[in-house]
């Protein structure tokens, strides 16, 4: 597995580049534009410069590059102003992506919207996840940058937490080579799967071959979380220090169908990257 961690683009992205080398990330995931609001700023060509020939200069030590997409995105609501607001957004991001020449588009699937007066059923919201995205692959046909729906604790009426969610998003989609699956441990574990042995292991990825294929699984975000397994609640902590423990990452780092795969820590961290660095650290001791 490639590691890395997900990397600050604080007053440059390409600055993204040089903080990964510094822990010696062989990969790593960056925001692209503002997460946490609906208003952005066109990419700078300055700045999509820069990234450009710093992933070129970059590009034997640090690949595939993530991003990771706006935390207020949600294709499966029912509020149609929520919902024009959350595509423009999301096509914000891949046109930013394709700028910028970045491999996957990170996303998390939805969330199934509380409301007094309508009510939508999990196939329903799946489906018009399928078919937002499908608007968004065929507006951005010239680009390839991969759309990656990431695995979910499955909170509240969140999506992604149960691997046919993906089978069902994934049979609608007309182009099938720029949908794929990032396989969240702290998630995954949270939403009840149970991959604490290398028997339970083996079963796990056996069942997510058989409902979504392995060919779709193109990137890991490595957590451990505060959380007991099916609690269905997100809280990630360090690798080692939670619920899941080293050895479930162990099986992970040493799978050989998982070596050329990125995998990204999202786990709590300083300015210093101090943290980042003991995670690192203690993933690294744990491949054979």
């Amino acid at each position: 597995m490639r590691l890395g961690a997900h990397m600050s683009v604080s007053e440059g992205k390409h600055l993204a580049f040089h903080r990964g080398r510094e822990l010696e990330c062989e990969t790593i995931q960056v925001f692209i534009r503002n997460v946490r609001s609906w208003s952005t700023k066109p990419l700078d060509q300055k700045d999509i410069n820069e990234f450009l020939k710093t992933k070129e200069e970059f590009k034997e030590e640090i690949w595939p590059i993530i991003s990771h997409n706006s935390y207020l995105i949600n294709l499966a609501s029912i509020d149609n102003e929520k919902l024009e607001k959350s595509y423009s957004a999301m096509l914000d991001e891949l046109k930013k992506a394709t700028l910028l020449g970045i491999e996957y588009e990170n996303m998390h699937p939805g969330v199934i919207p509380v409301s007094a007066k309508d009510e939508i059923s999990k196939n329903e919201a799946l489906l018009q996840i399928a078919n937002q995205l499908n608007k968004l692959m065929e507006e951005t046909n010239n680009s390839k940058v991969k759309i990656l729906l990431e695995t979910t604790a499955g909170q509240g009426k969140g999506l992604g937490n149960k691997f046919h969610h993906f089978k069902t998003i994934i049979a609608k989609i007309k182009d099938k080579d720029r949908i794929g699956i990032c396989f969240d441990t702290a998630h995954s574990f949270a939403a009840g799967y149970n991959f604490s042995t290398k028997k339970k292991y083996n079963e796990m990825w056996n069942d997510f071959d058989d409902i979504i294929g392995l060919k779709y699984l193109f990137a890991f975000h490595l957590n451990d979380t505060e959380k007991e397994l099916g609690s269905r609640v997100d809280r990630h902590t360090h690798i080692g220090q939670g619920k899941i423990g080293k050895e479930p990452f162990r099986f992970l780092l040493n799978d050989h169908r998982f070596r050329d795969i990125p995998g990204i820590l999202e786990t709590p961290k300083g300015n210093d990257l101090k943290e980042d660095i003991m995670n690192l650290t203690t993933l690294r001791s744990l491949i054979k």
